[in-house]
């Protein structure tokens, strides 16, 4: 090691007397500072001939003095603001709130950037208020083509239900005065059944239709394309009849399990038996309803046969079940209640009018409630309840199997296609490389 004066050799800390990054062959004082009295001793560690001024450096356990100031560092070593993963200054440009991988933060933050919405959904698993919002916005957006629809068919529905029941029922031989007998009862049993029957039967087509049209515009609303009543109904006429064939197969299998529960207590002639298998078949046909109730727009949307969608049903249910009965549960107190607020006041309404017009003792007999204005008022009422219920509880059926079909089978990425969306799904985040 070269020893001569003005060599700086490796030492103690700085606050021992030496001052870093002092070039060789300078000190680190004015020019012409005088050199320390004493040298070291021969043999002992090489110091620098010449020192710092006294004052540069402070001893340890004294207060430090001022430095002078220090060559600043080039600029290729000083940190830049916002660069690497350590820091964040902020929204790069055409960023906006979220990091440069979509996740909300900044530079170091990455995942899955925010759902697209190209219709009334985002393209993701849904809760419960989307699916209800989803249901509500395609009716309010798409009105022209829901609303006819549900009006029609209603209105078809009513009308016919007024003329049997008062055609059918009025004729029916109930009075208090005297003691019915065993032919007016069969007389009313019959008229009865025969009224139930041909109002469920209407009730039944137009329910179909209505929910194979819906069903077709709900689909093109994910989506964000508009669907006219034309378009629906070609859509959905090539399977009208397998709807209609799934809907008797359902209740039919529902009629015959209830019967075959209760067929013991009545061969026995025990009641208690009875109600027992009375009370086993009500669970148990909630459980098949809600196991099966993805049928109908499994059936509508992927163009598949009855037992197919059966199947399709029951595996999309699967795990779900308490989460999909929650929502239908919900959907369906919902609509109940708003139909009782509309159709219980005209209701009401009617039955004054029809006691002003027949007297009191029209209660009595019964005979007010086939009377004209009862009837009609309560049919324009049910009228209106179904035109605003219906399309929420075929919606939220529809958005209940996209939403199963989106957590089961990814099916956000499809829609995404379809919507338009260009290489959606495929651009998969990933950490950046740099920084």
């Amino acid at each position: 090691m070269n020893d001569s004066p003005g060599r700086a050799v490796p030492g103690p800390s700085p606050s021992d007397g030496e001052r870093p990054g002092a070039p060789d062959g300078q000190d680190g004082g004015t020019e012409g500072a005088q050199a320390p009295a004493q040298q070291p001793a021969a043999g002992g560690p090489k110091w620098s001939a010449e020192q710092p001024p006294p004052g540069e450096w402070s001893s340890p356990g004294t207060p430090q003095a001022p430095q002078s100031p220090q060559t600043p560092q080039p600029p290729h070593q000083q940190p830049q603001p916002g660069a690497g993963w350590g820091s964040y200054a902020g929204p790069r440009p055409g960023q906006g709130q979220y990091g440069p991988y979509g996740s909300p933060g900044g530079p170091g933050q990455w995942g899955k950037p925010p759902a697209a919405k190209p219709g009334v959904i985002p393209l993701r698993p849904l809760d419960l208020g989307e699916i209800l919002d989803g249901a509500v916005a395609t009716m309010r957006s798409h009105w022209r083509s829901v609303l006819p629809i549900t009006l029609v068919v209603a209105t078809v529905v009513q009308v016919i239900s007024v003329l049997v029941q008062k055609y059918t029922l009025s004729d029916l031989p109930v009075t208090s005065a005297e003691e019915p007998s065993l032919s007016d009862v069969a007389d009313t049993l019959g008229g009865s059944m025969l009224a139930l029957v041909a109002n469920g039967f209407i009730q039944l087509i137009g329910t179909i239709v209505a929910t194979a049209m819906l069903t077709m515009i709900f689909s093109r609303a994910v989506l964000g394309h508009a669907s006219t009543i034309g378009a629906a109904w070609r859509e959905a006429r090539p399977q009208l009849l397998r709807l209609l064939g799934l809907t008797l197969l359902l209740g039919i299998g529902g009629v015959l399990l209830v019967g075959v529960l209760i067929a013991p207590g009545i061969a026995l002639g025990n009641i208690g038996v009875g109600l027992l298998g009375g009370c086993v078949a009500l669970p148990l046909l909630l459980w098949l309803g809600i196991k099966f109730s993805l049928a109908s727009p499994a059936l509508m949307l992927e163009k598949s046969s009855v037992s197919t969608s059966l199947r399709r049903s029951s595996r999309l249910v699967q795990g779900s079940w308490w989460r999909i009965f929650g929502i239908t549960a919900l959907t369906g107190i919902i609509t109940t209640i708003v139909a009782g607020i509309i159709v219980w006041p005209l209701t009401a309404i009617g039955v004054a009018i029809g006691l002003v017009d027949a007297g009191p003792t029209a209660l009595e007999t019964g005979a007010v409630m086939n009377g004209w204005a009862p009837l009609i008022l309560s049919a324009v009422g049910a009228v209106i309840a179904q035109t605003i219920t219906m399309p929420i509880q075929s919606g939220v059926t529809v958005l209940l199997y996209v939403d199963q079909r989106i957590r089961r089978e990814a099916l956000d990425l499809e829609l995404g296609r379809a919507a338009g969306l260009e290489n959606y799904g495929s651009d998969a985040a990933a950490p950046p490389t740099g920084g």
